[in-house]
């Protein structure tokens, strides 16, 4: 057995007796991952067949930290946003082929194994093209299938009721962050030298009405047409097989959401998390919207167009406590990507961020202009 420490091996091997296999010519490699929210995550090799090897459990590390700690609190409720068994149960019942037919798949399991405390998940390693790889017109076909899987449910097909999906994501998942909502008045925070080279002047009134404004853009929200949504759509949870169909991984948030939440939420966190350029921003907005609409259109559905872009538009509300985050990251000697391993520019993060984070409160901002426009009240 090879690639981690032996207590690492050890664990792991025990995991996969769980699911019935023999590790004695194991070799792994632990991926990038949250471990509030999942306790690991491996790439193994047995025998040289690679595969995914997930562990889920209600005990998790809470971290040294009120950000570490929020990804776990509420974690036994079912409905709630970081229920812990949810992507088990997905698994075991059949949510995570949902899309099957529209281009959009899963990663295929190989085992399950749940219980009261915890869940083994043995899953196939997808060979395909990671989006993290992609140009950005690559992203314009998992914007249609994702229309066109979601365009069913909005057509003539139920969403399914199990009492374990999400309920209230968008407005649950926003509200929890433990943000300091006291740096966006704090001239010192907005003073910090690389927030004062980076951050676009406009920022600090638009993020400062994006967040009084919030409930009006949740309320919106509640108002649109209700699909079954992924809640989790952004470049790391999608890789294309050679086939061209696209495999969406992370079933943890699946629930209930609006027309248009699953797209609005691909395009700013692609770009904030340096995927996609933050220049790039409207154009990568409407090649999505498009896709998106194109999709809903092939599934059968002839709604108001209006109500795609007022779902994208209004689920920029998700990002509100971004801004005081970096505000406060800011104080910190050293800036992370994704994952928190590989350290980036300071400055170039803080100025894409800024851009982002800009263009997503002005997002938020024609989405109530839309919304009044149409007379979606509050």
């Amino acid at each position: 057995m090879t690639g981690g420490s032996a207590d690492v091996l050890d664990q792991v091997s025990a995991l996969l007796k769980r699911v019935g296999l023999d590790a004695t010519d194991l070799s792994l490699d632990q991926v990038a991952h949250s471990r509030w929210l999942t306790r690991g995550i491996w790439r193994v090799s047995i025998s040289g067949v690679p595969m995914v090897l997930k562990y889920l459990s209600v005990e998790r590390d809470l971290g040294e930290t009120m950000w570490h700690a929020h990804w776990s609190a509420g974690s036994g409720a079912p409905r709630h946003w970081n229920y812990w068994a949810r992507e088990g149960l997905a698994y075991l019942e059949g949510i995570t082929n949902a899309y099957a037919g529209s281009g959009l798949g899963s990663a295929n399991a190989a085992s399950v194994d749940l219980t009261e405390r915890d869940c083994v998940l043995l899953l196939e390693f997808v060979d395909g093209v990671p989006a993290e790889r992609w140009h950005m017109a690559d992203y314009v076909p998992a914007a249609e299938a994702l229309g066109r899987a979601q365009g069913s449910y909005l057509v003539d097909r139920p969403i399914p009721g199990h009492p374990w999906l999400s309920g209230g994501f968008l407005r649950d998942y926003s509200r929890e962050k433990p943000a300091d909502w006291s740096l966006l008045s704090d001239d010192r925070a907005w003073d910090q030298p690389v927030v004062k080279r980076n951050f676009p002047a406009k920022l600090r009134p638009a993020a400062t009405w994006l967040h009084e404004s919030r409930d009006r853009l949740y309320g919106i929200m509640d108002r649109l047409p209700r699909t079954l949504c992924h809640l989790d759509f952004w470049t790391k949870n999608l890789i294309r097989r050679p086939d061209g169909e696209i495999a969406l991984l992370d079933w943890a948030f699946v629930g209930d959401g609006a027309i248009g939440e699953d797209a609005g939420n691909l395009v700013p966190d692609a770009v904030l998390d340096h995927f996609v350029p933050a220049q790039k921003l409207p154009e990568f907005e409407t090649a999505v919207l498009d896709g998106y609409l194109n999709g809903l259109r092939q599934a059968g559905w002839a709604g108001d167009a209006r109500l795609v872009q007022l779902g994208m538009w209004a689920a920029a509300v998700k990002y509100d406590w971004q801004t005081p985050m970096m505000l406060e990251a800011a104080q910190a000697t050293r800036q992370y990507r994704y994952g928190g391993t590989e350290e980036i520019d300071a400055d170039h993060r803080f100025q894409e961020r800024g851009l982002a984070l800009l263009h997503n409160a002005n997002t938020a901002r024609r989405a109530v202009a839309l919304a009044d426009a149409i007379g979606i009240g509050p």
